[in-house]
């Protein structure tokens, strides 16, 4: 039961990402930044597709008729994993990228701000390599944590400034 209501948690939390995608990509796009609007708005929709896709494999596993199949348990964590993980880490670092880019160029951030989410988004970018490299699944949680909690400030620091550009 805690499985499924975990799953259930991640499938969900999918929707405000999506949320947040669409109003970020729409925002940068009124102010001009139609191309990183349209890698933010893209990177937020993938980040919030394998997010869900996760939650609903994640539900999959918690049934209990999955569970007398062994090979069909590895097959799907795997993929819980891949989808979790790697896919959606990448997704979101174009997310990050989409928003912190023209935060930068067109002053709609404070540039260390900019930087900080242009260096994540190169970051979250890297976690393609825990496919080849396993033990450095260790960014993947790293790279969740910091890119959401940059989502969090930019997203505030926008919304307080959407209409002139930041110092």
């Amino acid at each position: 039961m805690a499985v499924q209501v975990i799953a259930v948690g991640v499938f969900a939390s999918a929707v405000p990402l999506a949320v947040y995608a669409a109003t970020a990509g729409a925002g940068l796009r009124e102010l001009g930044a139609d191309v990183s609007g349209a890698i933010a708005l893209t990177g937020g929709i993938l980040a919030a597709g394998t997010l869900g896709s996760t939650g609903l494999v994640g539900w999959v596993l918690s049934r209990p008729d999955t569970n007398n199949d062994a090979a069909l348990v590895r097959a799907l964590y795997y993929l819980a994993f891949l989808l979790g993980g790697p896919a959606h880490i990448v997704a979101l670092g174009l997310l990050v990228a989409g928003i912190s880019a023209p935060g930068l160029t067109l002053g709609l951030l404070p540039r260390p701000l900019a930087w900080i989410g242009l260096a994540l988004a190169a970051f979250a970018g890297l976690a393609t390599l825990v496919l080849v490299w396993p033990a450095l699944g260790v960014m993947l949680p790293i790279a969740r944590v910091s890119a959401l909690a940059w989502l969090l400030v930019a997203g505030a620091r926008l919304g307080r400034n959407h209409s002139r550009p930041a110092r």
